[in-house]
C-alpha cells in the first residue's frame, strides 16, 4: 500500500474519505492480525498504515472543523480551556 499524501486527500469527496477510512482500518487490523501469527515480512508496514489512518481521520476532522458554524466553534473553544485548567 502506498502512504496516501496530504493532497491526495483534499481531492477525495466526504464519502470516498469514509470509505478509504474503513478500508484502511480494516487493511491495518488484517496486517496486526498476521504479523502476530506469522510476522510479516516488512514490519515497518505497520506504522506506515497506522500513519495513513491518522492522515485520513485529520482531514476529516478538518472538514468537519470547517463547516461547524462560529457558535458551534466558541462552545468547543469553552470546553477545551476547561479541560486545559484541570
Amino acid at each position: 500500500m502506498a502512504t496516501k499524501k496530504y493532497l491526495e486527500l483534499q481531492e477525495l469527496t466526504d464519502s470516498d474519505l469514509i470509505a478509504e477510512l474503513e478500508g484502511s482500518e480494516a487493511e491495518y487490523n488484517k496486517a496486526r492480525f498476521d504479523h502476530a501469527v506469522k510476522g510479516l515480512d516488512n514490519p515497518l508496514e505497520i506504522r506506515d498504515m497506522r500513519r495513513d489512518i491518522a492522515r485520513i481521520q485529520t482531514e476529516v476532522r478538518r472538514r468537519e472543523m470547517s463547516q461547524m458554524t462560529p457558535e458551534e466553534l466558541a462552545k468547543r473553544s469553552k470546553i477545551r480551556e476547561r479541560r486545559r485548567r484541570k
